[in-house]
């Protein structure tokens, strides 16, 4: 299977602390992974790295075999990579469908180069309400988003994440604050929108139950490094990342 994103010895430091250590991995289009470990493991530092936020001091980052190390975020995001982030970034004061709306006109009027918000207002207003309507707040559509459960919020910063269109959506721990009846349904929701979007998707979580019951390849960070990676049944037999991890009582029968 064609690879979509090569990680290459990557590294990076803060004022001289190692927090990503020589990390590699490649992921295969279409892939469904979620990446785990403690927290300061370096999980979200890996995303902003792959994203452009931050600038690795070492190694290549690969997108579809371009190497991608020097781009601008919003160059990495207009050729394909989708993110979302463990504080959500949507605009407050707008309303639900708006934010989705924006997104989409962002992504419309990149790709022609040119505004045409009139002609373009009727395609818009129906792809936003399709997103919202597969993260099912379709009938929040109209409310401003601070009077969103924070529950809904987290989608909402799905929602704005599809709108751009990416092959590659990143989740950066989406069932965050949630009750464990809204985790269990949105890791539900993560697998749908993956099948519903074509998606090469890879999702941070700390719940290992609904890790385990929805990815279908795990990367373990321990310290900055890549400790082990491989199918859920292999990763909940793992000695290292029993012991650096998950712990003895988290010790699935096979």
């Amino acid at each position: 299977m064609e690879e979509i994103l090569e990680l290459k010895e990557i590294r990076k430091s803060f004022e001289g602390f190692l927090v990503i250590d020589d990390v590699s991995f490649t992921v295969k289009k279409g892939e469904l992974s979620a990446i785990i470990g403690p927290n300061g493991a370096g999980k979200s530092t890996l995303f902003n790295l792959i994203t452009g936020y931050y600038k690795v001091d070492k190694g290549l980052i690969l997108y579809n075999g371009t190497i991608i190390n020097n781009w601008e975020t919003e160059e990495i995001v207009r050729n394909g990579v989708g993110r979302s982030f463990q504080v959500s970034s949507i605009f407050q004061e707008e309303t639900v469908l708006d934010n989705v709306k924006m997104a989409c006109l962002s992504k419309a009027t990149a790709a022609r180069n040119f505004i045409r918000k009139v002609e373009l207002f009727d395609e818009v207003t129906e792809k936003s309400l399709e997103i919202l309507g597969s993260l099912g707040l379709e009938q929040q559509a109209n409310r401003f988003a601070y009077e969103l459960a924070h529950g809904d919020q987290k989608l909402l910063d799905i929602g704005i994440a599809l709108a751009l269109e990416p092959a590659l959506l990143l989740l950066d721990e989406p069932t965050a604050g949630m009750s464990p009846e809204e985790r269990f349904q949105t890791t539900r929701l993560i697998r749908k929108l993956w099948e519903q979007y074509d998606l090469t998707l890879i999702f941070i979580e700390h719940d290992m139950d609904l890790v385990f019951e929805i990815a279908e390849w795990i990367r373990v960070l321990h310290q900055g490094s890549l400790l082990a990676e491989g199918k859920p049944d292999d990763i909940k037999k793992n000695e290292d990342v029993i012991s650096a991890y998950l712990g003895d009582d988290h010790i699935w029968e096979a």
